[in-house]
């Protein structure tokens, strides 16, 4: 997280893993030496000034392929070395997991992408949570076009964004409601599907959509659908304030406001679970990407949902990754102390998965590098 937003998809890449219409996959290129590539970029990346720790993994056919892990779990070079498979918290790429939870309930029958807001959680209307909300869709959550303010950041001020919520408070819980509220003293960004407008309460909202229309928490409904069934043992959903993350892991850090940094690893779990709460590793979040792919988890019409351009949008890296020769795209996430990775083939076959822990306060800065590391491992050589 940046003061810029606590958990927002990288500035580089697109919401959702990009659409790279490109010739070449990785997974026809040599895997030789591919383990010593990926140590090699974990440690340039370890080298950037504000990078404590870094961890990558690269998976082909769902099988290791070479990892990597630099830098410290502490700060200062304490703490050794943090485990190559260790658990991180993954951001806005829990967005992907969830927005797979609403299309299967789409697919089921049990709501529509035309359904109005309003309709859904009609206490929104009753209190007046939700400007609009009985003309906002469920589509419009999706895909970051309800004009819904962010209720982490108000960028209205002018300047560097101003924080609503206080990414050092380890003790108060946040329900959904909370934090929806918390958005409502803020102005719209547009009309209704006129444009894409990042915010993360769209993905507040649609997690208390799934616990209304399915009963159970998007924790039970998450691990229900696709941690249990894909066998992603070591993923869960943060929920309370102070979660921890489970076994040894990096640590990352924050400044606070007289610029001295904080160990943030007891995040706050409340703050908006279902917009970025999801602990993961390298390899069950390429094994949630290959299976996405492969059509496992969804239709291919509702996949698309989640991959066509946005109003005013082509989709995809400018020039594409490689210079265009690679065939697949990325998507990241980023919270307090952490940026995250992952790069995904088309067809499912490859994923290079990557977590920074920082110590800066512009957390999405380091996508390039983690963006210039994807090249340096898979970019087939000519």
């Amino acid at each position: 997280m940046s003061y810029r937003s606590l958990l927002t998809a990288c500035a580089a890449v697109a919401v959702f893993a990009a659409t790279l219409p490109q010739p070449v996959t990785a997974a026809t290129a040599s895997t030789a030496g591919r383990k010593t590539q990926v140590q090699k970029a974990m440690e340039d990346l370890a080298m950037m000034p504000g990078v404590v720790g870094a961890i990558g993994g690269v998976y082909v056919d769902g099988k290791p392929a070479g990892q990597g892990s630099a830098g410290s779990r502490l700060l200062d070079g304490k703490g050794g070395a943090i485990p190559a498979n260790a658990r991180y918290r993954i951001g806005s790429q829990t967005k992907e997991m969830v927005a797979t939870v609403l299309l299967q309930l789409v697919d089921k029958g049990l709501l529509s992408l035309d359904d109005k807001l309003g309709d859904l959680l009609p206490e929104l209307v009753d209190k007046d949570l939700v400007e609009r909300a009985n003309e906002i869709t469920v589509h419009q959550l999706l895909r970051h076009t309800s004009g819904i303010p962010d209720w982490y950041t108000d960028r209205t001020a002018g300047g560097r964004a101003k924080p609503l919520v206080d990414v050092f408070d380890f003790t108060t819980h946040y329900r959904p409601i909370d934090l929806v509220t918390i958005s409502r003293a803020r102005a719209r960004t547009n009309e209704p599907g006129e444009k894409f407008s990042y915010s993360n309460t769209n993905y507040t909202l649609i997690e208390m959509i799934i616990q209304k229309v399915t009963g159970h928490p998007l924790a039970t409904e998450l691990h229900q659908r696709i941690f249990g069934p894909l066998k992603m043992t070591k993923t869960y959903l943060a929920t309370k304030p102070g979660d921890g993350i489970k076994g040894p892991h990096g640590h990352g850090y924050y400044p606070d406001g007289q610029g001295k940094l904080r160990d943030v690893d007891r995040f706050n779990g409340s703050y908006g679970a279902g917009a970025g709460g999801v602990i993961s590793t390298t390899q069950d979040l390429s094994a949630f990407k290959r299976a996405l792919a492969q059509g496992e988890l969804l239709p291919p019409h509702l996949r698309r949902v989640m991959t066509d351009p946005l109003p005013g949008q082509t989709g995809g890296q400018a020039g594409g990754l490689c210079g265009g020769k690679l065939k697949g795209g990325a998507s990241g996430g980023s919270i307090a102390g952490y940026n995250t990775m992952t790069y995904a083939s088309h067809d499912g076959r490859v994923q290079f998965a990557m977590s920074v822990t920082l110590s800066i306060r512009d957390t999405v800065s380091t996508s390039p590098a983690l963006i210039k590391s994807i090249e340096s491992v898979l970019c087939p050589v000519t």
